[in-house]
Formats: structure tokens, sequence, C-alpha cells
């Protein structure tokens, strides 16, 4: 069909999650209005959609205080071009994922030229700065979440909202084979495998590995037949897992593979994680897990005196109940990791992995199509 008046949808993301996301969206939206434009800041899957992109993505892929405050005046002039931009051509709607830090100011301001604007994917104001809630509120029509507790905190501040699932729950089966994967990866299909996967940044291999790795020296000392795998998410992060193993164990094997994790994942009977999204896609690939996180001492200093959770991992938070052991700072050493990991290698864990089914069955709501529900709710709205 062809529009009369084809509709213009400014997206904007921060990296590559929200690139995914993004991607998702438009093809929905692309099916719904074939004329329709797409312009804002995509990463390599959006552009292959046709997108229009205004600034490079990477510019906005800024982790941490000290690297934004780098890059400041370079963000407050990207935030300023968009604004003149879509001031000059206005959307008929504006879609910031993700990045709240640079989309809910950036959203603010479009809202105040009379502009339909919508935040895919909430911010955790559930776990800390609760009174961001307001300014999100100020600042868009519309919040699109993809964990369903994440709606009655909304719903509770009478913030418009609708949960629309997770999309790692619409692309990963409800039930991972695990000979499969194994041969698929060259693994040995008949050994016990303890995956070590201590995250995708630096700071987290070098305050993690230590321990996994001692962890790993000391279950194997009363189970010798026992392996490990290492999922690494670039060369960048191999390459240092290498140096800290040389290190601290030069005698272990551990088989290592870049860019497959949830292969690795579901080639493993249990997995020894950093926190993160991580956690939920062991969870989708329904594997028993221990959880563990080291903060720089400052960091969880004030993140103590500001988080108010019971738990950090997401199985945990989405169960609402311990369903993983969780270690934390002084808590992670390797006793502690063994004694946890031990009985979810060689236990039945059947109940577990119930609970993660269920999870799964929650969670997979074909969330870019009813994101795009959501978008054309607030398009059609006077």
């Amino acid at each position: 069909m062809t529009e009369s008046n084809p509709k213009t949808f400014a997206i904007v993301v921060g990296e590559h999650s929200g690139d995914t996301l993004g991607a998702g969206l438009v093809a929905v939206l692309k099916e719904r209005y074939p004329d329709a434009e797409f312009v804002g800041i995509g990463g390599p899957k959006m552009l292959k959609q046709g997108f229009n992109s205004l600034f490079a993505m990477e510019e906005l892929a800024v982790m941490g205080l000290v690297e934004v405050l780098g890059r400041l005046r370079r963000l407050m002039h990207v935030r300023k071009s968009l604004v003149g931009y879509f001031s000059d051509n206005r959307p008929d709607v504006f879609i910031g994922i993700d990045a709240p830090d640079f989309n809910l100011g950036l959203e603010q301001r479009l809202k105040n030229k009379g502009i339909k604007t919508v935040h895919y994917v909430s911010p955790s104001v559930w776990a800390w700065r609760e009174k961001r809630i307001f300014k999100i509120d100020k600042a868009t029509d519309m919040v699109l979440a993809l964990l369903p507790f994440e709606k009655q905190f909304y719903d509770k501040h009478q913030v418009a909202c609708t949960f629309v699932g997770h999309p790692l729950a619409d692309d990963i089966p409800m039930h991972s084979d695990k000979t499969e994967a194994r041969n698929q990866l060259g693994l040995d299909t008949e050994a016990k495998y303890l995956a070590i996967m201590p995250g995708s940044r630096g700071g987290e291999l070098q305050r993690l590995l230590p321990d996994f790795f001692a962890t790993a020296k000391l279950l194997q000392s009363t189970h010798p037949d026992l392996k490990f795998v290492a999922p690494l998410i670039n060369d960048l992060r191999l390459e240092q897992f290498q140096q800290i193993k040389a290190e601290h164990a030069p005698d272990l094997e551990v088989a290592t593979i870049v860019n497959q994790t949830q292969q690795v994942m579901a080639a493993s009977d249990c997995l020894l994680t950093a926190s993160g999204t991580v956690t939920l896609e062991g969870a989708l690939v329904k594997r028993p897990m221990v959880v563990a996180y080291k903060f720089q001492q400052l960091t969880y200093w004030i993140g103590r005196q500001l988080v108010k959770l019971k738990w950090f991992s997401l199985p945990n938070l989405l169960a609402n109940k311990a369903l993983l052991p969780e270690l934390l700072q002084s808590e992670v050493t390797p006793e502690n990791l063994a004694k946890e990991v031990e009985p979810l290698l060689y236990h039945d864990q059947q109940a577990l992995i119930d609970e993660f089914t269920q999870i799964h069955q929650t969670l997979k709501q074909d969330a870019s199509a009813r994101a795009a529900d959501a978008v054309e709710l607030v398009l059609n709205q006077k």
C-alpha cells in the first residue's frame, strides 16, 4: 500500500544491544508502513534495513563516568544537532532505545516541542534513583519495558508503560540441545563441563578471573574428570583471559571460544558467571549457574548506599526468590564458589529448569511486534 502521508520514525540507539532492538522494531514497522522513513542514530543491523543514521552509533557508546566527562562536549553537540534536525524535520514519533543518560534528555526537549516520544528499555529505576521516574514521565509518552516487574513499578507511579517481553526469549529456543551444541563446538560429548564466564568488560575479567580459576582447580582436585570451557566476547578479551590464566592457573586446561556465548552455555552443565544480561540468557538456555560480582571498592560502597535490592541477578529478580546462588564482593572466594557450583554440577536440577521454563514463557511475547503496537498506539493518540 502507498501512504498519502508517509510516516517518519526517529530512532536513536547507543550500543549494539540497542541496535538489535532497533532492527527488530524497524523490520515490523516497515511491514506496516512500507513508505515510512527511519532516521536518527542506528547501528549496523539498522543500517542494513535502510536506516538513515545522522551520526555513527559509536559516538554514544561510552561507558563510565570519567569516559563520559571526556566526551561530554561532543555528546552535547550531537544532542543539540539532533534537536535541531528533528525540530526542522518533525518526525511522527521519536523512539529512544536504551542509552537513558543521552536519550531521556533528548526526549524531554522533543516532547517540549510537541513531538511524541517513546523510550524503549526501562532504566533501572526500580533498583536505584527511584525519583528518576518523574523525569521519565516528563520526557516520554510511553515506556516499553522488557520485564514484567518493571511494568508493575510504572503502574504504581501511574506512568504510561507497556510490557513488551524480552527479545532474547523470542530468539532462544525453549530447549537448547547440549549434545548438538558440543558437536558444533568440538567439545567432548560425554564429559562434565563448567563454563567460566567472567563478563565482557576488562575490569570484570581482572576482578573475577583469579577467583574463578582457583575455583576450577579446587573442583578439579575432587573431580579430576571435570572439564572447563570459556566463552569470550572478542579477541581482546581472549588475550586478556590468557594473560590472567598464565599468571594464576598456567596448568589448568580451559577450552576458549570467541563470540559464541549462547552455544557455550548450551554445551555446558553449569555456568560460573558474572552478573548481567548473561544470567537471563543462561536461564533461557536452561542451565544452572552461580552468579558472582565484584566492584571496585569505592563503587561498591557508593552502590550499597543507593541500591535497594534483595537480589542482583535477573532470574532471581524475575522469580522474586533465590533461584540462583549470588555472591557479591568479599563473598567471592574459591571456597564459597566451589561449594555452590558442586551440587549444581552433580545433582538433579529439574526443579530449577522448570522455573527457568516459566520465566521463558513469561518473557516470550514477540517483543518487536508488541513494541511496534505500542509505538502505533502513541502515534495515533490525539
